[in-house]
Order: C-alpha cells, then structure tokens, then sequence
C-alpha cells in the first residue's frame, strides 16, 4: 500500500471537506505517518473514515475529528498543551508539531508506552508523559495555553479549566450524553469562559475517574 499516498487522500477527501483549512495543520497531518500508530493488522485502513481498535479495547478517533478539535485549538509554535488521554498516540503527535511542549496523561501505561515507543522513533520529543489522572491534575503542574481531550464526557471539566491561561488559553473538548454530543472550545479570559460549539458527533465516553483502565478510551 502506498501510504503516502493514502495520507494525501486522507488530507484532500475528508479532512479539506470538513472545514479543515489551517494550513500549517494540513502540513503536519500529511507528514504523520498514521500507520505506525494502528495495530498491525489495521495497517491497510490506518488512512480511512472511521475510528480504529486500539489494544486496550479502545479506539482512535477519525482523523478528520482530531483534525477538527485541533485545528480549534488555534495552536501556535510556543504553546504549552495539555492533553488528557494519550491512547495511540497520533494525537499527541499532531500536537507536538503544532506547539512547543505537549504534556500527557493517560492511566493505561501499557498503552502509553505503545505510544511513547512510536513517538520517540519518529523523534517527537517534545512531549512529557505521566501515568496518572489527568482530570485530578494538581496545581504544581501550571498553566496551560492548551488543552485537548481525546475523548467524551458528560460535562465541562471545571478544574481543566482552572487550569488555562488566563489570556486567551483554549480547551477542546466533547460534552454530552449517548445521544447528542457536541465538540466545545472553551476561550478563558480572567475570569471569564467562553464557550463556543465547532461541531456535533458522537465518540466513546472517556473514563472521568481513571478507577478502570481497562475501559474504553478514544483517542
């Protein structure tokens, strides 16, 4: 399979067509190679449409929904991002190129290091990695320009919020039940949070509590 190829197609058939368009964004995502993030035998569907098995029993998002979060994040060179649930790890990867630090968490360590093992051979190195509960996260670990969530919840977690930058940090992330769901950016300024919709969908429920790495992560 020419997987260069299959990235190009990936880019022009659905990512274009779903109001991706930042440039730079477009870039990155032509430049990541998805089929090393997949398990093996996914290898020949790592470009297509749909949410992929991952080996913890979760799975990858869509491409053109990473992109669509991402690309509301409006990252630049010199953020700091946070990103709750490290899974296959291409996420992270699409964040690391857009920014300049990206910090994940994720309390299935098997899988994170699956992620990390690709991650440092495609010499992504701007990523730090814990195993623990990113929604419990502690005031020592700062600000954050950005957050992204890689999967749904039922509502806005408050203290990620607490956690971005006062002037102008973005947080993405998918609110709601088994029947609707809508992708949120969420602007803080002060005080102050904004919260605009960029789109409907429906993923899988990402685990609030981390008590059950076994269930099902997207990402």
């Amino acid at each position: 399979m020419d997987f260069k190829q299959a990235r190009f197609n990936m880019v022009e058939q659905q990512i274009r067509p779903w109001d991706v368009l930042n440039f730079d964004l477009l870039d990155v995502l032509e430049s990541i190679p998805r089929e090393e993030f997949v398990l093996p035998e996914q290898r020949g569907y790592a470009y297509a449409d749909m949410p992929l098995r991952l080996a913890n029993g979760g799975s990858m998002l869509e491409p053109k929904i990473v992109a669509r979060m991402v690309q509301g994040l409006n990252l630049q060179a010199t953020d700091k991002v946070l990103e709750i649930g490290t899974g296959s790890g291409y996420a992270t990867a699409v964040l690391a190129k857009m920014s300049s630090e990206v910090q994940t968490f994720d309390v299935d360590s098997v899988q994170q290091q699956f992620a990390r093992t690709i991650l440092n051979r495609l010499q992504i190195n701007n990523v730090r990695y814990e195993n623990t509960d990113g929604f419990q996260l502690g005031e020592s670990h700062g600000i954050y320009d950005a957050i992204y969530i890689g999967g749904s919840v039922s509502s806005v977690p408050e203290l990620l919020q607490s956690r971005l930058n006062e002037h102008g940090g973005r947080m993405v992330v998918v609110v709601g039940d088994d029947v609707l769901q809508r992708c949120l950016l969420i602007t803080r300024h002060g005080k102050d949070f904004r919260q605009q919709v960029l789109f409907d969908t429906q993923i899988a429920r990402l685990n609030e509590n981390a008590l059950a790495p076994q269930k099902q992560f997207v990402f």
